[in-house]
């Protein structure tokens, strides 16, 4: 079972103070953020991908790379990779680039976005959205996979005699997962390949997502990857936590109020209810934690939204040796014991490599 944080890179006001970042020190924040979530013992960094204010992670796999020169364990991830608006060809590279760098330490999340006008922006409809997402992984995976490629679509311009360049490290591309709130042809396209499905699962109802992860695993299984237990599962989930719970309510809630995305709507004790959103201490994190497999089963990956909402970086980081100290070893502890011994761990590179080398001899 992974542990990790994932982070959207906004620069939000702090509405205890009035006080803003600056796009350099939100983005130096971010790192500081996933240096220590090594230090805390957490499996996993990921960023998303955004090119519009108020966020900041324009090019993930630069700040990816910063990170794994100071990192030597951490797996290195987006929480976004725009498929639609990226040329796929760029894609291949750049993270097989990172791949290297990183030592293998790196896998990607492919999604459509939330920010409609990035598509114009970069020559695309966002009336083809999955129909971009669908072509553009499809030859993404090709580049990776073989080593000269001929090809022609509909939203680029073709290839001949292509190769992408570096080739993946040990001639194992990284693994991808498909993140959707909402999209069954993406649950679908996960399924399809036997890639992993991440389901964002921060605003909506967990109904909602348990009926996305259950297509998923349905399947999943119809193509011949494994049983519907063995699907690749990865979900999100928001955390704000201090030693007392109380204390963590009246600390969080201005933030709350005021976050660009949720503020102003339903209460806190009402996001609470309704949402992974959990604000207490770490005991109450866990056992709400705890529920997510009771709703989808066991599953390989748990990221946590730690950094969002204004939180100063002082909070994030003490917010996190509380998730890493007091959190994470009790879920990992208990999760682990109650997988079943044919659900697989996620996927990393030298579990991939060694998979390969299996099949190679077969």
């Amino acid at each position: 079972m992974q542990f990790g944080i994932f982070t959207v890179g906004d620069v939000t006001t702090d509405p205890t103070n009035g006080t803003t970042p600056t796009e350099h020190e939100r983005i130096k924040a971010m790192v500081r953020i996933a240096l220590k979530a090594e230090e805390a013992g957490l499996d996993v960094f990921a960023t998303g991908e955004h090119h519009n204010p108020p966020f900041v992670p324009s090019s993930p796999t630069t700040m990816l790379g910063h990170i794994a020169a100071q990192t030597s364990k951490l797996v290195l991830s987006t929480s976004t990779t725009l498929i639609t608006t990226n040329d796929p060809v760029k894609i291949a590279e750049d993270f097989a680039m990172l791949q290297h760098l990183a030592d293998g330490r790196v896998d990607l999340m492919m999604g459509r976005g939330n920010t409609g006008p990035v598509y114009p922006w970069f020559g695309q409809d966002i009336r083809q959205g999955i129909p971009l997402a669908i072509e553009n992984y499809a030859l993404l995976r090709r580049l990776w996979r073989e080593d000269v490629v001929d090809w022609e679509g509909k939203f680029r311009t073709p290839l001949q005699g292509f190769t992408s360049t570096p080739r993946p490290l040990d001639g194992v591309p990284p693994f991808v997962w498909h993140g959707s709130i909402r999209s069954p042809e993406i649950a679908e396209q996960a399924a399809y390949y036997g890639d992993g499905f991440f389901a964002n699962h921060i605003f909506w109802p967990t109904s909602h997502f348990q009926q996305l992860i259950s297509f998923y695993r349905q399947r999943f299984e119809h193509y011949g990857h494994g049983s519907a237990d063995q699907a690749i599962v990865g979900l999100g989930g928001q955390a704000f936590i201090r030693p007392k719970s109380q204390d963590a309510w009246n600390e969080f809630r201005p933030y709350f109020d005021n976050a660009p995305v949720y503020g102003h709507g339903p209460s806190l004790e009402e996001f609470t209810d309704q949402t992974p959103l959990t604000v207490g201490s770490p005991q109450e994190v866990i056992d709400k934690t705890l529920t997510f497999r009771e709703h989808f089963g066991d599953y390989q990956r748990q990221l946590f939204l730690m950094d969002h909402a204004g939180l100063p970086l002082k909070t994030v980081l003490e917010q996190l040796d509380l998730l890493g100290e007091h959190v994470v070893p009790v879920l990992r502890k208990e999760l682990d014991a109650m997988r079943p011994a044919h659900v697989p761990d996620a996927p990393t590179h030298e579990s991939l490599k060694a998979a390969a080398q299996v099949e190679a001899t077969v």
